[in-house]
């Protein structure tokens, strides 16, 4: 038997087991979900722009709908994951996705289908914080920042996913493919739900709201063995107000966990979503004149770009314990800012092989540095019980960064070319340089600990005698 005497160092000094890996999968599924839903919407709005020939506002609008709507879910429903738990949150987005995508497939025009999206959205952006505070507390400190990173790469197997559906649906040469399109993403999100069942809750948020004995049982669990408790007893510990995040004690850290995503969110989903659009319009891949081979062959480019996502993904979670969280994040944006100079002088020398090689360095880049270090930051830097409440508010700015990116991509290709509208987002993306380059010491010990992945010292478990 095993004497424990703090709940959060035992968990932090535990080795992995097959808890461990359930919970990580589990929880990571949200985030397949994420990726699989953006870029399903990609494949099928050069189809809705054929059915319903938005203008290019609405168009940006019909894109951008969940990422809105990921904002007020990250900012306000994950905020439950405080209140109410993270189990009992895991259950209701993935619920909330599986009944919104048959909506979606149902649209009957286009602000219905920019109402049901909102929603689903919400149930995205309350997804995000909630898993990762499943991730960052059950997992080892030494493992934390590799399972993290790992984590949302199942954004790139979702992207790919959603990519190789997408043109399993534009093959029928079916305008209304759009609506099947969006609706099988019931079949996914079912799946998980089912799986999800099976999630034990936190015990670090359990002995926090004085559930002591429950915590109990899913420690042992999760150690494989039993367990004998040598805490003082403690009143359960309040969970901070919101407000919190911009006391003196937080706002550095809320500053450092929010600007840098808003501002790769604003690169990534801007240039990922009309990435189609995009090489369509080039020619690329010598497509036929005709709306049905340049959008198959431009989403052919696009499924070869989700696996660069991919790669990069696997590049991050190899370097993240020999680089470390903040230079992959600082090396990461100035890879993007040169993938994005490759688009735009392809752009204007009219080179769509130059615009495509400037596509995949710029997704290598985003994903082996910003877009998993600063999901890592947003987890590690709020305590337990303001947690998901912090991660929720930053994952919530890397949604208005989409948001903007999304909805202003068409505009701004519209009125000033594609050259300069990509110009604008390598200049977001060098002010997320420059923010983690000045505010990077704003991060306090825990973190550093935690970014580091150092193995924490066991004096939270020792022997207790036989069992």
């Amino acid at each position: 038997m095993l004497k424990v005497t703090s709940f959060a160092q035992a968990m932090d000094a535990c080795r992995l087991g097959p808890l461990h890996w359930k919970i990580f999968i589990f929880a990571a599924l949200g985030i397949f979900m994420d990726g699989y839903d953006f870029f399903i919407i990609a494949a099928a709005l050069p189809l809705i722009q054929e059915y319903w020939h938005p203008e290019p506002a609405m168009l940006g609008l019909i894109g951008a709908a969940a990422t809105v709507g990921a904002v007020a879910g990250g900012a306000l429903l994950g905020r439950f994951a405080d209140i109410w738990g993270r189990r009992r949150v895991a259950m209701l987005t993935m619920t909330m996705f599986a009944v919104v995508s048959v909506a979606s497939g149902l649209a009957w025009s286009v602000a219905a289908l920019i109402a049901i999206r909102f929603v689903l959205g919400m149930a995205i952006g309350a997804d995000y914080p909630t898993g990762a505070a499943y991730v960052a507390e059950f997992m080892p400190v030494k493992e934390r920042p590799q399972l993290l990173f790992a984590s949302l790469s199942f954004q790139a197997l979702g992207a790919v996913a959603g990519a190789y559906v997408g043109i399993l649906f534009v093959h029928s040469h079916n305008l209304d493919a759009w609506r099947w399109m969006l609706a099988a993403g019931f079949v996914p999100a079912l799946l998980i739900l089912i799986l999800r069942g099976q999630l034990p809750e936190s015990p670090r948020w359990l002995d926090n709201a004085g559930r002591r004995d429950e915590a109990k049982k899913v420690l042992s669990d999760l150690l494989q063995r039993p367990v004998e408790l040598d805490i003082e007893t403690a009143a359960p510990v309040k969970t901070l107000p919101f407000s919190a995040l911009f006391s003196r004690e937080f706002v550095g850290r809320t500053i450092f966990a929010t600007v840098p995503w808003f501002c790769v969110d604003v690169a990534l989903y801007g240039m990922a979503l009309f990435t189609p659009i995009i090489l369509a319009s080039t020619g690329f891949g010598a497509a036929k004149n005709t709306f049905w081979s340049r959008d198959i062959h431009a989403l052919r480019g696009a499924l070869w770009l989700d696996i660069v996502l991919v790669a990069g993904f696997a590049a991050g979670i190899w370097l993240v314990k020999r680089a470390g969280v903040i230079r992959m994040q600082i090396a990461g944006f100035a890879g993007m800012i040169a993938g994005l100079g490759l688009v735009a002088l392809g752009s204007a020398r009219g080179d769509a092989w130059l615009i495509f090689a400037g596509f995949a360095v710029f997704n290598l880049s985003v994903n082996a540095g910003p877009n998993g270090t600063t999901y890592i930051v947003a987890a590690v830097e709020f305590p337990t019980s303001i947690r998901a409440s912090g991660d929720g508010l930053a994952s919530a700015a890397g949604k208005v960064g989409a948001s903007v990116g999304i909805f202003l991509m068409p505009i701004m290709r519209a009125s000033l070319g594609l050259t300069w509208t990509i110009v604008v987002v390598a200049c977001v993306a060098l002010t997320g340089l420059a923010v983690t380059v000045l505010l990077r010491d704003e991060l306090y010990a825990g973190s550093r600990l935690a970014l580091r992945g150092e193995r924490l010292p066991v004096e939270a478990l020792t022997e207790a005698g036989p069992a």
